[in-house]
């Protein structure tokens, strides 16, 4: 049988490729960062190559280490796996979830039993604090996001599509002149997402609105929750995603003009890529996307 590298080795270099610091691998390990720096070094002169770039206070991998990772990791996953089996202890995996409060309450709070019951050592803290893809690595483990669309340089998978809608109160189509020409807007306020300011250009511009045509006002928010409870007390008119209606089931309110628009936003799931080979985000990826992921 050909000889193999330490195992302390092998899993000091997963731990710094899924980290990107000996000093935070190091903690993970119990270890002092010179320790565990001896390990990574041991790796490399057993298969006689570097496996990193090292970078000021930054441990990169290189092509090479990034095809052994690959190879090797979901492997010492089974193993540690395996040993939890056998020996009956359950360790709890903590996940740092950056994410919308609308999002939370209306899709993936009302399925969070089921991600419970498939992955119970799995728990997550959650942060609804804005900017969350900036801290990603900082702070959050992954996002939830809402965005046009994610820079390259980090893993991004879409969530859904969606229509923009524009949404009122109910009293908006009782009386005498109810609103039911794009027109009436001149009356009315409108409600715009500071995550979604675009949703009212793409809404004014399919339904060709007459560009002079102003609403009375523009009101930002940067919470969806209030942004609904405002249209449904009739302080203006939301302009918002179709999931966002019909999750609320608010009886207050109504859609407003029959007017199909694609929103130009989605929801996605990001990360930065090496945290996918963290057990917490790969568990929690995998199920998000079977269970709330675009079909």
């Amino acid at each position: 049988m050909r000889r193999l590298p330490p195992l302390g080795a092998i899993e000091a270099f997963v731990q710094v490729a899924r980290l990107g610091s000996v000093k935070a691998a190091a903690t993970e390990l119990a270890l002092s960062a010179p320790a565990l720096s001896r390990r990574v070094q041991s790796l490399e002169r057993f298969i006689d190559r570097p496996l990193f770039e090292r970078r000021h206070q930054a441990m990169v991998l290189n092509a090479d280490g990034e095809r052994l990772l690959g190879q090797i990791a979901p492997v010492l996953d089974s193993l540690s796996d395996a040993v939890e089996a056998m020996t009956g202890t359950v360790e709890v995996l903590r996940l740092r979830l950056g994410i919308l409060p609308l999002f939370a309450s209306q899709r993936l709070f009302p399925r969070l039993g089921e991600l419970r019951a498939a992955h119970p050592e799995l728990h997550l803290d959650i942060d609804t604090a804005g900017h969350g893809v900036a801290r990603l690595g900082e702070g959050l483990d992954a996002v939830i996001a809402l965005s046009r669309e994610i820079e390259p340089t980090l893993y991004a998978k879409r969530l859904d599509r969606n229509s923009v809608y524009v949404i009122g109160a109910r009293t908006l189509l009782d009386g005498p002149d109810p609103v039911t020409r794009p027109e009436q807007l001149s009356r009315l306020t409108a409600l715009i997402h500071r995550e979604m300011p675009d949703n009212f250009t793409a809404w004014r511009d399919a339904a060709k609105v007459d560009p002079g045509i102003e609403p009375l006002a523009i009101d930002y928010f940067d919470s969806g929750a209030l942004m609904l409870e405002a249209a449904a007390q009739g302080l203006g008119v939301a302009f918002m995603h179709e999931s966002h209606f019909q999750e609320a089931r608010d009886p207050r309110l109504v859609r407003l003009f029959d007017i199909v628009v694609e929103s130009p936003y989605s929801y996605w799931f990001v990360c930065r890529p090496r945290a996918l080979h963290q057990r917490p985000v790969r568990m929690f990826h995998d199920w998000l996307i079977q269970t709330l992921g675009e079909v």
